[in-house]
């Protein structure tokens, strides 16, 4: 693991948001490497060796879900943690899901939601999934920033974004969330 806390690479087409990532994950003692879209994560993801990797969504050339896809693939990045920073819109929550996304943090996010969400899966907290990823819940359900076991989605409070109980996201569309 780099860095006291661990490498991020994140990776979003919004250089205000890669920037605003990037300190608040540094002020933790986090060493970040940023990307602006899927084919840079890509390109970079084997030379940076993170310990965790966030995506965005919708970013040209290569989106989150693809690239998402994309690492889980490769034997050399198909157990590195992945988490979607992003609206999380049910269609996203479901694609991700079934991308081997481990996380979503919803757009926006308050700085603790992102450094709890992004330690737990450097330290791969939690116990072993069946396909030996450690701390990242079972393969096809994403946790996020919550309670440890719990399938949902971390948010801004007041937008609740998350799973219920049927799977469905709760609060995606609702006037005040964001979109991103």
């Amino acid at each position: 693991m780099s860095g006291a806390s661990g490498r991020v690479l994140v990776v979003d087409d919004n250089r205000v948001i890669r920037q605003l990532i990037r300190v608040n994950l540094e002020l933790e003692g986090f060493e970040v490497v940023t990307a602006a879209d899927g084919a840079e994560c890509l390109e970079v993801v084997r030379e940076v060796r993170p310990d965790v990797v966030t995506l965005d969504v919708v970013m040209p050339r290569l989106d989150g879900l693809r690239t998402a896809a994309r690492l889980r693939e490769d034997p050399a990045t198909r157990h590195l943690p992945v988490a979607i920073i992003s609206a999380c819109t049910q269609y996203e929550v479901e694609s991700g899901i079934e991308a081997g996304v481990d996380a979503f943090l919803a757009k926006p996010f308050e700085p603790v939601d992102l450094v709890r969400l992004v330690r737990r899966l450097a330290r791969r907290e939690g116990p072993p999934a069946p396909d030996g990823r450690q701390g990242i819940g079972q393969p096809g359900t994403a946790q996020g920033a919550g309670h440890p076991g719990s399938t949902q989605i971390a948010g801004h409070p007041g937008n609740a974004h998350g799973i219920g109980q049927s799977g469905t996201a709760h609060g995606v569309g609702q006037p005040g969330s964001a979109r991103g």
